[in-house]
């Protein structure tokens, strides 16, 4: 920025979501990275006057740092597109397709992506039999950061009595065995730094939302230490999804790696239109190491906020 009024940027946070305390960490780190970088920050948390407080507050550019439902599904983004006000990350249709587990594997298969079977169940159903043969995973459909995650075993006595908070119709997916791998994209178009990185996530057992968001819950080798293959082909499919998905902004696409079987063992399992930026995040590592500081990273998502995309 040059000389004059810096731009005004509401940082939107928090809300209703089952991820609300990620989205506040993650909102006040981009604030405090933003007003390093000189601009005008407002933090807001997201509530049911978020029209009215936006019409008070007329910012220039809205840093949408709400995670899971409402704030990440395509509903928020619908709001800021009628109130015609630019916004970090993707639109509404990449936001709610990516939301949505079933139909985003619909759209990898479409293209030529590889991902493992799944279904969408009744909450009862599954939990009175067992759906698909074991070893499975069942978690919602449309919700993220590992909330309600149930892994099902193979030497599991019974199907999983799933909690009563857990949606009614649930996804049942094939379990994916080896290694945690991620990618952050930065844009998908000719010019933007594209694909990042490769993050291999180590933890003593499944990565839920204690090992991403407690400090030591797992420990981050970034870059992953992977055969060349391996390695390029992550960045590959994490932008063809990014792509397929209509994103734009940041994503962070995951996937797992069963090294015994190579390229084959290579499966994606989704893309979040919106990573956490807290301190132990995953993106803001993968921007460091390619030289990007963390306020280099918001300053670029603010000047990559758009509307009617």
């Amino acid at each position: 920025m040059s000389g004059g009024v810096p731009p005004k940027v509401v940082v939107l946070m928090g809300g209703p979501s089952a991820e609300r305390e990620v989205s506040l960490a993650t909102g006040k780190g981009c604030g405090e990275a933003l007003r390093s970088e000189g601009f005008d920050v407002v933090e807001l948390d997201a509530g049911r006057d978020l029209v009215a407080r936006l019409d008070e507050i007329r910012p220039d550019v809205v840093f949408n740092a709400l995670h899971g439902r409402w704030g990440e599904d395509g509903c928020v983004q619908g709001m800021l597109e009628w109130l015609g006000l630019p916004y970090t990350h993707s639109g509404v249709l990449a936001s709610a397709l990516a939301m949505d587990k079933q139909r985003s594997k619909e759209v990898y298969r479409a293209a030529g992506l590889p991902v493992v079977e799944s279904v969408l169940a009744r909450r009862e159903d599954v939990s009175a039999r067992h759906v698909m043969a074991p070893p499975y995973v069942v978690k919602p459909y449309n919700e993220g950061s590992s909330v309600g995650v149930y892994i099902v075993h193979e030497a599991a006595n019974g199907p999983p009595q799933l909690a009563e908070d857990m949606p009614d119709v649930v996804m049942v997916e094939t379990y994916a065995p080896g290694r945690e791998l991620t990618t952050t994209v930065m844009g998908g178009e000719a010019g933007d730094p594209g694909a990042l990185g490769v993050t291999d996530i180590v933890t003593d057992g499944w990565y839920d939302y204690h090992a991403k968001y407690s400090e030591g819950g797992s420990r981050h080798v970034v870059p992953a230490d992977l055969p060349a293959e391996i390695y390029d082909t992550c960045l590959e499919y994490a932008l063809r999804a990014h792509r397929a998905l209509g994103c734009r902004g940041v994503t962070r696409t995951d996937f797992r790696w069963d090294e015994a079987r190579g390229l084959d063992g290579l499966v994606l399992l989704e893309t979040n239109t919106q990573p956490g930026m807290t301190p132990t995040s995953l993106a803001n590592e993968q921007a460091e190491t390619r030289g990007i500081s963390f306020g280099a990273l918001c300053r670029w998502m603010v000047e990559d906020a758009s509307c009617n995309r």
